[in-house]
């Protein structure tokens, strides 16, 4: 029975089926580390210096992921560690608070407005259903297409919430 000179484990045909080194070759530079016993699961090999292991997300991820739950995903990424360092996220974060405060603030103006048409029987009923329907539809639509092209990382800059976003990002 063969043994794998790079990792100590059994092996059979022309590489090691455990770490892949060929079967005959010298163990690669350092000492051979010996086998661990059974049942027990190696640890991984340590990081290089100057190499940070990868903690979370990636970060267009983390960008499309502000949208998710509108403000709160977008205060939560302002207030979490790794992403608030983060430039783009921050961005995206601040953009998903004022779209949504943007959001809100447009239902109340159009539930205002159609106040005195709801005095009409069913053609006011009528307008502040389809009215209601057209802006929640395209809301919804704006909510996807941001959360697909930012997690494409593209950058989308709305027209007046993008700016103010970028301003607080940048702060």
């Amino acid at each position: 029975m063969a043994f794998c000179a790079n990792c100590g484990a059994e092996a059979s045909g022309r590489f090691c089926q455990k770490c892949g080194a060929p079967l005959g070759a010298a163990p690669g530079p350092g000492p051979t580390p010996a086998p661990p016993p059974p049942g027990v699961q190696p640890l991984p090999p340590p990081a290089a210096p100057g190499v940070s292991p990868s903690v979370g997300m990636t970060d267009n991820m983390a960008a499309a992921l502000c949208y998710l739950f509108g403000f709160i995903t977008g205060i939560l990424f302002l207030v979490l560690a790794p992403y608030n360092q983060n430039r783009e996220i921050r961005f995206h974060a601040f953009q998903s608070i004022f779209l949504n405060i943007a959001w809100v603030i447009l239902w109340i103006a159009i539930t205002i407005v159609l106040i005195p048409f709801r005095l009409i029987p069913f053609l006011g009923i009528f307008i502040s259903l389809v009215l209601h329907t057209v802006v929640g539809l395209g809301g919804f639509i704006l909510w996807l297409y941001l959360m697909f092209k930012t997690y494409n990382g593209e950058k989308i800059i709305l027209p007046v919430v993008g700016p103010m976003a970028d301003k607080q990002a940048g702060a």
